[in-house]
């Protein structure tokens, strides 16, 4: 059997597992009994694993994937609930445009991105508290939206899965050897999530892809290039929903509270394997609050389960020797601040916490002329960017994104990734026992600057103008208080060594977006992924299995 077909089969096993746990309404998921000496009763306080995976994003499910391949027993603990049960309405994930607790992480009324329409907020409902699948911290000045659920950020983001352009990479990161990255791991990184291209023919034809048809020329008319970005989203199952053949997802609005068909999430990709080895087990509803080093350098974890209502179950105290951060910028980084200034882990590095930043994130709309009909039908899943990024004054990509009303808008929406060289730090609120983030609005001014002068070359060119009535509120052009991809506060190379190891503590590792320094040019999951592959290649091999 080919390493190809051992994938594959891991997969489906992975796959099983996952349905079963749903069947059975187990919160802990496993493809065999030994995995982990996991039962359906969970992993029990007190319990001693080789290897700890916090969190089931992108970097979480590369590390928990290779540790299995290599025989190390590994537990993964998921804040957030698996989603594959179906609700009431007999589907998993709730709808965009009706919301309901399903869509939203403990909140009491939805927080959508696009706030208003005419200055109506119609998108947002008020809710019941929930274990929802999509979280928007809220700082001072800088909102994030974060993914809750086995699978993280793979569950309600748009799947777009791109390389960034090599000469950033290298600029981002100038201590990764960039030959091995595009020649090996980003290849990887991109068969692992399963990533595939729209047929270009079916895309100028269909009625669901008028909105980014338009974009593109109106882009042209402005003398900017467009290009076709590779998604996770099976696009042979679009084109069945567009025939009408199986259910529609894409086609129905379905995106930031979850894809009930068609897209290939962690827990289909990465996740399904990783469980498929027979080595892993993921604990949902398990929250990590402290982490300690005890005497023998292992690492002592304190545990709250709850339930779906957010009823506290059980703490545990669950220990380790090698501890693996996956829970994202956000996320890893609390912890390793609370551990830091409550003394639990003094050792940390005073770079804990530094770095961090939106992505160059800006969202912007423009509204077309009457024969400028972007289309009442519209996909969910972007297919086409705005390819500015060789600008030497501001760099520019932009997603020319769907607005799925339903209707006719004639609204052309983008969110756009600049390169905004300002950074936050995250510092510790022992009041609040959390994270607190460092960021201005003003800082955001270089990615408005960049995203207007983008924007208002192709409203010249077109005789349009800006939507100013999409978000919230506010009279304003662009949304800048908010962002889908939050990166750093552990960044490689400073609070870790070149592989993400942590300084300071042996066998403590950061594997996601927290060590990317708040800037990659693209939506950044194509790289987490690509990192964590070639950093835990070298863990397992130095670390691990050689030692």
């Amino acid at each position: 059997m080919n390493a190809h077909q051992t994938l594959s089969r891991r997969r489906m096993l992975g796959l099983t597992a996952l349905g079963a746990a749903a069947l059975a309404g187990h919160t802990t998921i496993a493809a065999a009994p030994r995995a982990a000496a996991a039962t359906a009763a969970g992993v029990s306080d007190g319990a001693f694993v080789p290897a700890v995976v916090i969190g089931t994003g992108y970097g979480a499910a590369v590390s928990a994937l290779r540790l299995g391949e290599a025989g190390v027993s590994t537990v993964m603990l998921e804040m957030g609930q698996l989603w594959n049960q179906p609700g009431p309405d007999g589907k998993v994930f709730t709808g965009t445009l009706a919301p309901d607790k399903r869509s939203s992480w403990f909140k009491t009324r939805t927080e959508a991105p696009l706030g208003s329409f005419l200055w109506l907020d119609l998108a947002n409902r008020d809710i019941e508290p929930y274990a929802g699948v999509l979280d928007r911290v809220n700082f001072e000045q800088m909102s994030v939206y974060v993914g809750r659920g086995v699978g993280g950020g793979s569950l309600v983001n748009g799947g777009m899965a791109v390389t960034p352009r090599r000469s950033y990479f290298e600029e981002v990161l100038p201590q990764v050897d960039a030959d091995e990255m595009y020649s090996t791991y980003f290849p990887r990184a991109n068969a692992g999530l399963r990533v595939k291209n729209i047929d270009e023919g079916w895309f100028e034809q269909t009625d669901w892809y008028r909105y980014a048809r338009v974009g593109r020329e109106q882009a042209a008319n402005a003398g900017l290039g467009t290009t076709f970005v590779p998604n996770v989203y099976d696009w042979d199952y679009m084109r069945r929903e567009a025939d009408g053949t199986v259910p529609k997802s894409a086609l129905a609005a379905e995106v930031i509270y979850g894809n009930n068909h068609g897209k290939v999430s962690l827990d289909k990709s990465y996740l399904a394997a990783a469980l498929g080895t027979g080595n892993v087990v993921i604990e949902t509803l398990h929250q990590v609050k402290t982490i300690r080093q005890r005497n023998d350098g292992t690492y002592l974890l304190t545990v709250e389960q709850k339930d779906a209502d957010g009823k506290l179950l059980a703490t545990k105290e669950i220990s380790c020797r090698h501890l693996f951060l996956g829970a994202g910028s956000l996320g890893s980084t609390e912890l390793l601040l609370r551990a830091r200034e409550t003394g639990t882990l003094p050792d940390l590095s005073s770079e804990i916490g530094g770095g961090w930043g939106p992505n160059g994130n800006i969202m912007t709309a423009r509204a077309n002329h009457v024969w400028n009909t972007t289309g009442s039908k519209q996909s969910s899943i972007p297919a086409l960017g705005i390819d500015d990024w060789d600008n030497p004054e501001s760099p520019v990509f932009a997603e020319i994104a769907p607005m799925p009303a339903g209707l006719e808008t004639w609204v052309s929406l983008y969110l756009a990734i600049t390169k905004n060289p300002e950074r936050g730090t995250f510092v510790y609120d022992a009041a609040k026992d959390r994270a607190d983030l460092r960021w201005t609005r003003e800082q955001n001014a270089p990615a408005v600057a960049a995203t207007k002068a983008l924007f208002d070359r192709i409203n010249a060119a077109n005789g349009t103008i800006y939507r100013y009535d999409l978000f919230g509120a506010q009279i304003k052009a662009f949304a800048d208080d908010f962002c889908y991809h939050p990166l750093g506060g552990c960044v490689l190379g400073k609070a870790t060594d070149n592989y993400g190891r942590v300084d300071g503590y042996r066998n403590l590792y950061v594997t996601d977006g927290s060590l990317i320094s708040g800037s990659i040019g693209v939506n950044p999951f194509v790289t987490i992924t690509a990192l964590a592959e070639r950093n835990v290649e070298r863990i397992i091999e130095e670390d691990i299995t050689g030692s």
